[in-house]
């Protein structure tokens, strides 16, 4: 029974050589007498980070590598790790030393009972603001942020918790598994996914930690991570009537529009081009704006890379679309003249044929190749 394993602590990590090394010696000082694995859940970082894990592991079975080739992203990355495991308790923790390992073992104990009422815990939350906790060294505009993004969580979540944005946890394994399915597995806020995707409210603990300076590597934090956290919250809130890619891809579609006005008033009426000459280009314009933006975007998770991946989906993306506007014209047209001129409606019908169209082809034939 002593040999049982106890605990899994999953390291997302993408571009943390540097820290590996550093985090194990840390798990195995604050970990002293449990039996625990820890898996490196790492998005193929071209600094080598899974290299680094698998030569430690090559002398310590405890360290484990899961190696993901073609997918990012956070949330996704700890739903593989936590799913991996045998462990009846996995945790989670970044690979940037910047939570506080010492906290495991209590977090461990918590979720086990250890003879105590706390055996009925699903979750144990590494928390940054109840008493005792700290932000460390954040400046303000750090703060005002992370105040903002626990206000709008609060619009999702089925729990008075003070640190929703937590990216450190404990949480009983069964419970994962059990709520794997109807995981959105998007953005970087695993915890806010796994309690937001309960039928039932999680019960939970928090425990106070201080937030450590990252020391090397570089901060994964930008606004396209913050784009992911908003489009998360839109997913549990509106996602089961549109999806959260579809929407996406709409809302691109209409700033294309706009870039398609600007770009032809500025040629027809600024320059004096010729009106044929400017809406060629203004289409292409746009075009170009919605491919990339989508790339970076809604396809975030299946991005081209390389000269050879762009230009390769840039063009099966304007065949696509070129086909989505015949499909709107004709259809639009046609009900038209079937509804004895109900222009408004006919108009909708074909932009919404013409989207759904994009959509689903595109996400076959452009993002859906590599």
């Amino acid at each position: 029974m002593a040999d049982l394993l106890e605990l899994a602590v999953v390291i997302p990590t993408f571009n943390e050589k540097a820290n590996v090394a550093t985090l194990v010696a840390k798990l195995d000082q604050a970990l002293v007498g449990r039996n625990w694995e820890a898996i490196f859940v790492d998005d193929d970082s071209p600094d080598g980070t899974a290299d680094a894990a698998r030569e430690i592991g090559r002398l310590d079975k405890r360290i484990r590598v899961i190696q993901r080739i073609g997918r990012r992203g956070l949330s996704s990355a700890c739903i593989e790790g936590m799913c991996a495991t045998a462990a009846p308790v996995v945790a989670v923790i970044d690979g940037d030393l910047q939570h506080d390992e010492t906290l495991l073992p209590a977090m461990l104990d918590l979720l086990k009972g250890d003879g105590s009422a706390e055996g009925a815990l699903d979750v144990v939350v590494g928390s940054r603001f109840v008493v005792g906790g700290c932000t460390g060294e954040w400046d303000s505009d750090r703060v005002a942020k992370s105040a903002l993004a626990t206000k709008l969580s609060r619009r999702v979540l089925k729990a008075d918790l003070s640190d929703p944005m937590s990216g450190f946890f404990a949480i009983r394994t069964d419970v994962v598994r059990r709520l794997a399915p109807d995981l959105s597995a998007i953005g970087f806020k695993i915890m806010l996914d796994l309690l937001t995707a309960s039928p039932t409210p999680l019960r939970f603990v928090e425990l106070p930690y201080t937030f450590r300076c990252r020391t090397e590597g570089e901060s994964k934090l930008d606004h396209v991570v913050a784009m992911e956290y908003l489009i998360a919250l839109y997913d549990r809130m509106f996602g089961r009537f549109v999806p959260v890619r579809f929407a996406m891809f709409s809302a691109i579609g209409v700033l294309g529009v706009g870039i398609h006005m600007v770009v032809l008033t500025a040629l027809f009426l600024g320059l004096g081009a010729g009106f044929v000459l400017g809406e060629i280009v203004a289409t292409l314009a746009a075009l170009t704006f919605n491919f990339f933006l989508n790339n970076a975007l809604t396809y975030r998770d299946r991005r081209l890379k390389g000269w050879r991946q762009l230009a390769d989906g840039w063009v099966s993306f304007a065949v696509i679309c070129s086909v989505g506007a015949i499909a709107n014209v004709g259809i639009a047209a046609f009900l038209y003249e079937m509804r004895d001129g109900a222009w408004a409606a006919s108009a909708l019908v074909g932009v919404l044929v013409g989207a759904v169209w994009n959509y689903a082809l595109s996400s076959k034939f452009t993002w859906g190749r590599y």
